[in-house]
């Protein structure tokens, strides 16, 4: 069964090439999408059964990191992924620190991004 799935991506191109690809090739099912921090925060609050939330961290409002903030404490059924273009050391670090399970550089690391979140499949 798919996983119920919020992606928080600003850029239409990218939310427009990655939802299918991650129908296809993760096993994920993406119920919305935002743009913004507080988007995602209310998507997150109105998809209470979510499973995985994908989380770019520049976003139109906000940052990735408020959204981050925002599920921790989270069930162990709950994951969060970090998939961005600036996966710096530090950043890394403090998306891991907040509570984000792993981070994906977008450009550099989309089938290792693929093949984690099939292993919550497996799970």
């Amino acid at each position: 069964m798919p996983l119920t799935t919020i992606l928080v991506e600003d850029s239409r191109t990218i939310r427009d090439n990655l939802i299918p690809a991650l129908e296809e090739l993760a096993g994920v099912h993406v119920v919305a999408s935002a743009e913004t921090a507080e988007g995602a925060i209310d998507a997150l609050a109105l998809h209470g059964s979510w499973q995985l939330v994908i989380v770019d961290l520049f976003l139109r409002e906000g940052s990735g990191l408020t959204v981050i903030r925002a599920c921790q404490g989270r069930s162990k059924d709950k994951h969060l992924i970090v998939l961005t273009n600036y996966p710096s050391a530090e950043m890394r670090r403090r998306c891991l620190a907040l509570g984000a399970d792993a981070v994906f550089d977008k450009s550099t690391e989309l089938d290792a991004f693929f093949e984690h979140c099939l292993g919550y499949q497996a799970r």
